[in-house]
């Protein structure tokens, strides 16, 4: 998961826990480390095998350092890794973002609720379908 809000990152990981969807969780809060993280460069490269990329992608557009679109573009520019299912989670409802985003090679757009019990639910519908009913390319 890729997201610079510390409650929404908080709030997503705990009800994916609640909802036992989140074993191998992995949380960064900018795109830089993402990229790191994803490719296993930097302090991910002795920790982390290249050849076995994430399951999934929750991505936000908007972060510190290298933002969502380029974390996005990055991912699927690159053989091992555009297969990888990216989820746009954002707050961003712009038209022009939607589909760009879409035109990069992402899966899936959410638009973050602003509502407690609707985010819960988002997040809740979001970890069944992406890590238990879709079957991932292999």
């Amino acid at each position: 998961m890729v997201e610079d809000n510390i409650d929404d990152a908080e709030l997503t990981i705990r009800e994916l826990k609640k909802n036992h969807l989140a074993n191998n969780l992995f949380h960064v809060t900018d795109g830089a480390e993402a990229l790191d993280f994803i490719f296993a460069k930097g302090k991910y490269e002795a920790v982390r095998d290249i050849r076995y990329p994430p399951k999934i992608i929750l991505l936000d557009i908007q972060m510190p350092k290298i933002n969502g679109i380029e974390v996005l573009t990055q991912v699927k520019s690159y053989e091992l890794t555009k297969a990888t299912p990216v989820i746009m989670l954002t707050s961003s409802k712009e038209d022009p973002d939607i589909q760009r985003c879409y035109k990069l090679g992402a899966n899936s757009y959410i638009v973050k609720p602003v509502n407690f019990e609707s985010f819960t639910q988002a997040i809740r519908n979001l970890g069944f379908y992406w890590l238990l009913l879709n079957q991932p390319h292999i």
